[in-house]
């Protein structure tokens, strides 16, 4: 029991600085492309923190056990539309959704948050569900840069000087490497480690997905977003926590259904869950779009949406 224990410790700190490290190198990456605050948050940043999701996905599936992924991805899209957006609203002081493309991209956040709760209805999120998730994924992508106005930025001058040095860049690509290795390595740990809690403790394994390892590899978006609204970044904030939800409910959950078809034979543990995770959604689209911004007391409810979700999950086990 120690061991695993410190497997999975373990396991989630090399998540976390990994994400870190991958999310440092990719923001000087897209600087050096001259992409938007929001845009670079959204693809680069966001799908660098949906990384860990990936590796923990595609480690399940290989392992037999996709059903761990789809609990991970409804815990961390909970956690990042409740407790890491409020959490940035706290320290931003309330976060601006003034622009067109955020309202736009807030509406897509929450079908594409409850899409895969709806192809799942049927028991089986299959190959062909995976497809549409992937599909679905690159058609987002596709509206977004389908106008140039919507992704390009000029960079202050002295800035990007300093960034689109080369030897800098191919640091970054470096970076970029050693932390998808890292990364490889935590999320074998994590799978084998929730495998054993699952077992030791009788929980099922959605469970663990949901409560243990979605909060873990939400931490690296979380962390993001907190940091972004410590430097005033609101922009890169919502970029952030909407890309980190859209990537793993589209490309990380399509990815592992098409390795390994996600069956779930009992949704008795993705009851609460699929409830919360609703609300949360529809609450954060209505949030964003009244008086385009997210106040703190609005901020508040939604931390306290994910502190009852927690609550009722536990006692109802």
């Amino acid at each position: 029991m120690t061991l695993h224990i410190l497997i999975f410790v373990g396991s989630c700190l090399l998540l976390f600085w990994s994400g870190k490290l991958l999310i440092g190198a990719l923001v000087r990456i897209a600087r050096f492309l001259e992409w938007r605050e929001f845009v670079v948050a959204f693809i680069i940043i966001a799908i660098a923190a949906s990384i860990p999701n990936l590796f923990v996905g595609i480690t399940s599936a290989l392992y037999g056990i996709p059903e761990l992924s789809f609990g991970d991805i409804v815990g961390g899209n909970l956690v990042d539309l409740t407790l890491a957006v409020a959490l940035a609203a706290f320290f931003a002081g309330g976060l601006q959704a003034g622009s067109r493309m955020v309202q736009t991209s807030a509406v897509l956040t929450m079908i594409i948050a409850i899409l895969p709760l709806l192809l799942v209805l049927d028991g089986v999120l299959g190959r062909g569900d995976g497809l549409i998730l992937i599909l679905t994924f690159f058609l987002y992508i596709f509206w977004l840069f389908s106008k140039k106005e919507r992704f390009s930025k000029l960079y202050d001058g002295k800035e990007l000087s300093i960034i689109k040095e080369f030897k800098i860049f191919i640091k970054d690509l470096f970076r970029l490497v050693l932390g998808i290795v890292i990364l490889l390595v935590a999320a074998q740990g994590m799978v084998k480690s929730a495998s054993f809690f699952s077992e030791a403790l009788n929980l099922p394994l959605a469970l663990v997905g949901i409560l243990i390892i979605g909060l873990g590899n939400a931490i690296p978006e979380t962390y993001f977003a907190i940091i972004a609204a410590r430097k005033a970044k609101n922009w890169m904030i919502l970029g952030d926590i909407m890309g980190s939800v859209i990537s793993a409910a589209t490309l990380v959950l399509g990815i592992v259904a098409l390795i390994s078809p996600i069956v779930i034979v009992d949704f008795s543990p993705f009851a609460i869950a699929r409830f919360f995770l609703i609300i949360s959604a529809i609450f954060f689209l209505f949030f964003v779009r009244t008086d385009k911004r997210l106040t703190k007391k609005e901020a508040l409810f939604l931390l306290s949406l994910y502190i009852t979700f927690v609550v009722v999950e536990v006692l109802a086990r």
